[in-house]
């Protein structure tokens, strides 16, 4: 092992490769797939197209438009769709994958872009998503004709300006006239996603021709077997809110767009995807009106009859799934710690693990003759493409590796401990250099969800945990009950109480951490994000345990959050009552609540454009722990930055909320071992 190796640093994160969407060629021979790279100097990340050729073990890179993703394969193998952002909207190109290198022709020209391209088994047509407001619809089915192509390139940039003046007046004032009003980082339009089809055949007069009518996003669409319809999801109440808490899977007709529902009753089914034969649709199947209970993978005959529940017996989530040319389904399922590639037999109702080990799969397709591909994030690797074929668990690409040469990366312990609820899985590492004997300051760690689980290699953490090890914490996180990955009952443990179920579960790992003897009790820092953050602000308001606390983008006020998120329906769904019906039990849940008892430091780290926990959240802790206390207390707006500032935001925003997070960590908790100078490589999990 090298003994020259440096701590990792907050920047490296501009260092890591990630991979995306792996498709595997119809022979089974090549897998297309999406590499990630972060582009800190446009604050943004590059995306390109690469292949692997499995035969000859070796990887090419096939665009270079740096914005190009959704990689889907021609029938016959010969083109590659894909959906790019070269112009001012994304679109669908065709590139021939016999000569790479060659010009990529665009398919789409649509005003609004598109996205999700689905290729029909013979390869004359691609269905697809594009946005239209009702007013664009009617006009659009009024009037055929084209517009007059703009005499020069003055005219054309006059008609867009004129646009997006036009476009810009017809928000102000913006009227909200259903829940959610805003999504993500950006406000709802009237504009929902149609299903459309297009000709691939190079032609002037190839226009692609829409199927649906209704003010409701449909989700991507899949061909049937004979091309004669398309399936797709949307919501069965088009004008309620939180539209997609009711959704069904529906059949269109080809020719006339009409649609027959596949689905109904009290359950919402989403995300459908068609068997090469014909015979099944494979599905996710939850309960309306309960976030709290296991999503089923089901798979019902194309007719809508004849359902069977995949993961029952497991009772485990499955997270991404994917039907084999011979129509074996594949899928991915979360189990404590990791998530492992399944397999299952329509024929013969089969279930089966197909591999083994500690690692975490994000998303994964199955070939011919069953190999399949995942992007795979490993204790010793942020994330790499995989080949799981003839038994053989295979790395195929080195993306990382150049910059894994260069740093310590530390091995991640598990760590499995009694709480009063019952065994609570949980993991420590240790920080780099350390030395047997001494004890380390403690950073918590603590995930969302509340329901989404952490383990050995979780991708969205890997980087983070490696930097607080670096600059000398002992890690520490666990999965406390509410977490999937352990089964609904486990799950169902933290409903109407996600204080004091989950701070039982997480102290009770501090404490058997300290245990160990590798952490100082009196150097105990915390933080977590969304759900991680609302138990960091919880654990502090009842304990003065920790010298440092990070919150992050954390609902701290259930009652004004149930009025401004985009998701309500999870605090009522949870706790079984309206705000204005049981005002107590929402007041009595959130930490505001409790914020005047705060005597840890406190750093508040937020995004001006959550809209899903809005910023008015941590407005809220940081002024009344303020005007409280005598407390320390910081907050610190990201602007332009979403919920997933830590996961996608830009990339110099992450490389700050890091550093800020560490200091403050510093600050309060006692700065850790030298952060720079050669130290000893630890071993792999």
């Amino acid at each position: 092992m090298s003994n020259n190796k440096r701590p990792i640093r907050a920047d490296d994160l501009n260092r890591i490769h990630y991979v995306e969407d792996p498709q595997i060629s119809p022979d089974g021979k090549v897998v297309a797939f999406v590499k990630v790279t972060p582009d800190p100097l446009e604050k943004t990340y590059k995306r390109n197209i690469w292949l692997y050729r499995i035969s000859e073990d070796a990887s090419m890179q096939l665009t270079r438009g740096d914005k190009d993703s959704q990689p889907r394969w021609a029938p016959d193998g010969k083109q590659l769709a894909f959906v790019s952002t070269r112009g001012e909207k994304s679109q669908i190109y065709l590139l021939p994958t016999a000569s790479p290198g060659g010009e990529a022709r665009p398919l789409t020209s649509l005003e609004h872009g598109c996205h999700s391209p689905n290729w029909a088994a013979d390869g004359s047509r691609i269905a697809f998503l594009s946005p239209m407001s009702s007013e664009e619809r009617m006009q659009a089915e009024a009037d055929d004709a084209e517009p007059p192509e703009p005499r020069d390139k003055l005219e054309g940039k006059h008609r867009k300006e004129r646009r997006a003046e036009e476009e810009a007046d017809r928000w102000d004032p913006r009227p909200m006239w259903r829940i959610p009003y805003r999504y993500s980082t950006t406000y709802v339009d009237e504009r929902y996603d149609q299903v459309f089809v297009v000709d691939t055949a190079e032609s002037p007069n190839s226009k692609p021709r829409r199927l649906t009518a209704l003010d409701a996003h449909y989700s991507a669409p899949q061909w049937s077997a004979d091309g004669r319809s398309i399936y797709t999801a949307r919501t069965t109440i088009p004008e309620g809110d939180e539209p997609w808490h009711v959704m069904n899977v529906y059949s269109l007709d080809v020719e006339t767009g009409a649609e027959t529902a596949l689905t109904a009753g009290e359950f919402s089914f989403s995300a459908p995807k068609p068997s090469p034969d014909g015979k099944w649709i494979a599905c996710a199947r939850s309960h309306i009106g309960i976030t709290d209970l296991l999503t089923r993978l089901v798979i019902m005959a194309v007719d809508g009859n004849d359902t069977r529940v995949i993961n029952e017996s497991l009772d485990r989530q499955a997270i991404d799934w994917a039907w084999s040319p011979d129509n074996v389904l594949a899928f991915s399922v979360e189990s404590e710690g990791n998530v492992l590639p399944w397999l299952y037999d329509p024929v013969s109702d089969r279930l089966s693990q197909a591999h083994g080990g500690t690692y975490d799969i994000e998303q994964l397709d199955i070939g011919v003759g069953g190999a399949i591909a995942l992007t795979v994030s490993t204790p010793r690797n942020p994330q790499e493409l995989y080949l799981l074929a003839d038994g053989d668990f295979k790395e195929v690409t080195t993306f990382n590796h150049e910059w894994l040469d260069e740093v310590l990366v530390q091995p991640v312990h598990e760590l499995r401990y009694e709480s009063p609820n019952g065994e609570v899985q949980g993991w420590y590492i240790l920080p780099g250099g350390y030395e047997a004997g001494r004890k380390a300051p403690l950073a918590l760690n603590i995930h969302g969800g509340p329901h989404v689980p952490w383990g050995f290699s979780s991708k969205s953490m890997w980087h983070e945990w490696q930097f607080h090890a670096a600059r000398g914490y002992a890690v520490f996180y666990c999965n406390p009950h509410g977490s999937g990955g352990y089964g609904e009952a486990f799950m169902r443990k933290l409903h109407a109480a996600w204080g004091p179920v989950a701070m039982d579960d997480i102290m009770a790992g501090v404490d058997a951490f300290l245990g160990l003897g590798y952490a100082d009790e009196e150097r105990m820092a915390i933080t977590g994000g969304s759900y991680g953050g609302y138990m960091t602000a919880w654990i502090i308001a009842h304990t003065d345990r920790f010298k440092a606390a990070v919150a992050q983008r954390g609902v701290y006020n259930l009652s004004s959050f149930y009025g401004t998120s985009y998701l309500p329906l999870l605090i009522s769904n949870e706790f079984d009552a309206l705000p204005w019906d049981d005002h107590d039990v929402y007041w009595d849940n959130s930490p505001l609540k409790y914020a005047a008892n705060i005597k840890t430091p406190l750093l508040v780290i937020h995004s001006e454009n959550d809209f899903g926990v809005p910023i008015e959240q941590a407005e809220q802790l940081f002024a009344w722990v303020r005007r409280a206390t005598d407390t320390p207390v910081r907050m610190l707006r990201y602007p332009r930055e979403g919920h997933e500032l830590s996961r996608s935001g830009e990339p110099g925003h992450r490389v700050s909320r890091l550093n800020e997070m560490v200091e403050w960590f510093d600050r309060y908790a006692g700065a850790g071992l030298a952060e720079s100078g050669a130290v000893a490589d630890g071993e792999a999990l």
